[in-house]
């Protein structure tokens, strides 16, 4: 008879498991990349045979491995490019940032650009949003400033020249190129189909800078306790990326990565993303497709039940929404789970319209999903909760708030509509599956920073921070669960986010217990050591 022992035991640890069935235990045995038993030391050496490494990790704690329900590594290193301007809301500090960014860019660039990313809407309070305001501190270079959200962008003169922007054109979606009375473009670009074709005529890196730059992202999101992430910005290049870093022994962490369906994309671009739905490796996969409902609140692009008080938020991303509902139905009759990025309360309708009409699970099992849920009115919640459809949602995107209501988010839309804000609690209270994530590069990709956003709903480590609507604070289990269970049932990944027998040895080791200390505490609690199928990372 042929006894079968473990590769790995851990002992001496306070393991919070995640299962229900045995919520702590000390002990964890590992083989063959799967948990093997679960439990107490003396009950878990049984497992152990002659070639059994033990790791002793008394004095700390073991939790399941973390997954990012929502960010963008790749497009994120493509949009994160030149200064990071996070934190600039004054006129003064912004001319100063791209003078400095554009001295940098002549003296060091083959072809100068000035790039800026994670900038702030309030800084357009004080300076117009226009290539004109920026001409001279970018030195007349192209340029071109991302907003925090990605979904706007300023262009300067050259920029514009460079992109081929001329005029105002149409979209299949709601992009605007705005111009001014004559009908020159101003600079503002609202949503990429704007500004990509700026974006792309800027200095791209290489295929090899890309895979080393990704490699670098990944790896480094385990010094938070990530063994994972739903990558929302994909493509057939996004997959073969994948492919190459994991061949190459360059894939830290899973990755499930969506592809996207634009609305311009013709039947032959959806039967390319449709015939990607099994492509997968080891530690990747496709299977999920990424849809746009709406655009962001602060530009008047979210898609709303009532405008807001600018008069705007009335259109849908997709001019033919009817459109929006066939592709979601050809999607899902195609096996993929389908995700819609839903922000205004009518977008996130319009998707559980279309989940509803199609099938709300998709061929894995998963439920298909709505990313982020700024503003859910009670009648779209409970139909979500009714019909277990997962809410994707981030929780530290509340960091563009601010007291008294006076940003651009809460003003436009006012008092009974920023009163639904980010109703995660209210989710997991009606029972419908939540998962936490980041949106990085919108957001840092910092579990912990992610985790605390979610149980305080203020700044961390600031107790004189004005709290966002405390009721829909979760407890320090339910941020947990986000980032664990919740984001792994969200990609169908049922062997995932639990330490228990059967399941993936993914986990991470904290210096201390994150259900334990403070949420203020849990941003500065090192994570010593993540592992993926057991092997430490």
């Amino acid at each position: 008879m042929t006894i079968v022992t473990a590769d790995v035991i851990i002992t001496g640890a306070r393991i919070i498991t995640m299962d229900p069935r045995r919520p702590l235990a000390s002990a964890l045995a590992i083989r063959g990349g799967r948990v093997l038993a679960v439990g107490d030391d003396s009950t878990v050496a049984e497992w152990r045979g002659p070639s059994t490494e033990v790791r002793e990790r008394r004095g700390v704690t073991i939790t399941p491995g973390l997954i990012d329900a929502h960010l963008h590594p790749i497009q994120g290193l493509e949009l994160t490019v030149g200064a990071d301007l996070g934190g600039i809301t004054e006129a003064s500090a912004l001319l100063g940032a791209l003078r400095a960014e554009a001295d940098r860019a002549l003296r060091e660039d083959a072809d100068p650009w000035v790039r800026g990313w994670n900038l702030d809407y309030d800084v357009f309070h004080e300076l117009p949003c226009t290539a004109a305001a920026i001409q001279r501190a970018v030195r007349g270079l192209p340029a071109l400033l991302v907003m925090y959200d990605g979904h706007t962008a300023l262009a300067s003169r050259a920029g514009l020249e460079r992109g081929g922007i001329t005029q105002a054109r149409a979209f299949a979606d709601n992009s605007v190129i705005v111009v001014d009375a004559g009908g020159v473009p101003t600079g503002e670009l609202r949503e990429m189909s704007a500004y990509e074709p700026v974006r792309l005529a800027a200095p791209a890196l290489t295929r090899e800078q890309t895979l080393d730059a990704t490699h670098t992202l990944l790896r480094g999101l385990g010094s938070s306790g990530l063994t994972g992430g739903c990558i929302m910005d994909g493509s057939r290049s996004t997959l073969e990326l994948l492919r190459d870093l994991e061949d190459t022994g360059r894939l830290p962490i899973r990755i499930v990565s969506a592809v996207d369906h634009e609305p311009s994309f013709d039947r032959e671009r959806m039967a390319q993303n449709v015939a990607l739905r099994g492509i997968r490796g080891e530690r990747w996969r496709g299977g999920l497709v990424k849809l746009y409902a709406d655009g962001v609140v602060e530009t008047g692009t979210a898609w709303l039940k009532e405008p807001d008080v600018e008069g705007e938020g009335l259109e849908p991303f997709w001019k033919d929404h009817d459109a929006y509902i066939r592709t979601v139905g050809e999607y899902a009759a195609a096996g993929f789970q389908i995700a819609t990025h839903a922000i205004g309360d009518r977008a996130v309708a319009a998707a559980v319209d279309a989940y509803l009409l199609a099938g709300v699970r998709s061929a894995n099992g998963a439920p298909h999903r709505i990313e982020h849920l700024e503003t859910t009115d009670d009648v779209d919640l409970a139909r979500i909760a009714a019909a277990g459809i997962t809410a994707s949602m981030q929780p530290l995107h509340l960091q563009w708030r601010k007291a008294g209501a006076v940003d651009d988010w809460a003003r436009r839309l006012g008092p009974e509509r920023t009163a639904h804000a980010w109703r995660v609690r209210d989710f997991w209270d009606a029972g419908a599956p939540v998962a936490l994530g980041s949106d990085w590069p919108i957001a840092q990709n910092d579990a912990r920073i992610g985790l605390a956003w979610a149980m305080l709903r203020r700044q961390p480590g600031d107790p004189d921070a004005p709290v966002f609507e405390p009721e829909q604070r979760l407890t320090s289990y339910q941020a947990l669960h986000g980032y664990t269970v919740g984001s792994a049932t969200a990609q169908g990944d049922a062997d995932l986010g639990r330490l228990a027998t059967g399941f993936r040895a993914d986990y991470a080791v904290w210096d201390a217990d994150p259900l334990r200390v403070t949420a203020d505490e849990l941003v500065q609690v090192p994570v010593s050591e993540t592992a993926v199928d057991g092997r430490i990372l």
